[in-house]
This record gives structure tokens, sequence and C-alpha cells, in this order.
């Protein structure tokens, strides 16, 4: 799976951080590690009883950060494809698949 490859009608490759699912991950993984410390760090016996029992910060944020995984994983596993148009080239690039040496 190459993240550069070359047709007739232009040239493809991944959208790697652009892609909208690596966002998403990122995000949720954040609030995940958040609520996961807090769920180690900030439970007292009070939080605890408005839950019935159940450490309801550490839960979530185990959740979210096996969302993020998931999201993750999907994105390296099948990353979007994204092709430039036939007219597009690169500034440095002489057409002869080799960059120009300065």
């Amino acid at each position: 799976m190459s993240s550069s490859t070359t047709r007739a009608g232009g040239s493809k490759h991944s959208a790697g951080a652009f892609d909208v699912r690596n966002v998403i991950a990122a995000l949720i993984g954040f609030y995940g590690v958040v609520l996961v410390l807090m769920g180690l760090f900030g439970n007292t016996p009070a939080e605890q009883e408005k839950t019935g029992g159940t450490n309801a910060n550490l839960w979530a944020g185990i959740a979210m950060l096996v969302f993020a995984l998931v999201f993750l994983l999907w994105s390296r596993l099948r990353p979007v494809v994204v092709e430039e148009p036939a007219g597009r080239q690169d500034p440095e690039d002489d057409g002869s698949g080799r960059t120009a040496a300065h």
C-alpha cells in the first residue's frame, strides 16, 4: 500500500493527518484520558454515591479511549485516498520523477 501513486489522471495519496477520523480520535482520546485520570485520582465517596457506587468517570474514560483506538485503527487500515487534479504538479519536480537539486 503506497502513499503516493501516479496515473494518467494525476497522483493519489492518503489524507494522513487531515483525515477527519484522526481528528475525532485525538479529541475523544484526550477527553478519555482526562476522564480516566479524574476517575482514578478524583473519585470521592460523594461522587460514588451520586452514581450508585459506580466510578462513572473511569468507565466513561475507558470507553472513550477504546472508541479513539478503533477510529485510529480504522484510519490506518482503510486510509482515505485523495486524488490531485491532473494539471497540478510539484514545483520542484522536473518531470523525470526526481526532484531538482538546489
